[in-house]
């Protein structure tokens, strides 16, 4: 429905949203890109103000501030890199386990200028981009992995451009996988399952986790 919301955590200061796969964090261009998550909350709390997004065919943990002081904090904070965030993705094939627990992707993401909004790999020009990652659990039968991740920077499509470029992009990916990978699922297979922040008036410590339906 359009005016669905699914709302974790709310006070005077935060929300915390699930995201469903297919929605926009916020408006498009366009009458037909004007229904988003954003669009929803404000809805219900005339206050809100996004802080941060999720990719559209993404699913998960998004937050959101209420009113411009809160969101100011949480800007830097994101800014700052005081957010922790991990995702769940399913992804092609064996993937093996690192040497540690966590393996370490570190390439720079740049915009793929004459494909945009597609993102490359660009040894030059790109940011400086990092995941860390664990597998957590494989499927023999279907030949994929499933992977807990860790962005360390917020580069738009960085997990999918760093796992393509690990070679087992995620399934259901309609810009980065093949055609066999992306039909290999009905949605991109990637939810941000977790979130810790510190409370933008309190400064509390926050933790929310909101499973994946794959």
């Amino acid at each position: 429905m359009r005016d669905e919301l699914t709302v974790l955590y709310a006070d005077d200061a935060l929300l915390v949203l699930d995201k469903p796969s297919g929605l926009l964090s916020v408006p498009g261009r366009g009458a037909d890109k004007q229904d988003c998550l954003s669009q929803r909350a404000q809805c219900r709390y005339p206050d809100a103000l996004v802080v941060h997004r999720l990719d559209m065919a993404t699913s998960g943990l998004m937050v959101m501030a209420r009113g411009t002081i809160a969101q100011r904090v949480l800007n830097a904070a994101f800014a700052n890199r005081e957010v922790n965030k991990r995702y769940e993705a399913i992804v092609d094939g064996d993937v093996q386990q690192p040497a540690t627990e966590w393996g370490v992707i570190d390439l720079p993401v740049a915009v793929d200028w004459p494909r945009r909004p597609l993102r490359i790999i660009d040894h030059e020009s790109g940011q400086a981009s990092v995941t860390r990652w664990r597998v957590l659990t494989h499927n023999p039968t279907e030949g994929t992995s499933r992977l807990e991740l860790e962005p360390l920077t917020g580069r738009s499509h960085q997990l999918r451009v760093h796992l393509q470029a690990l070679g087992h992009a995620i399934l259901g990916d309609a810009l980065y996988a093949c055609p066999r990978i992306h039909a290999m699922a009905a949605r991109l297979l990637l939810h941000a399952s977790s979130i810790e922040l510190a409370h933008p008036v309190s400064g509390t410590s926050m933790r929310f986790v909101s499973s994946p339906c794959f």
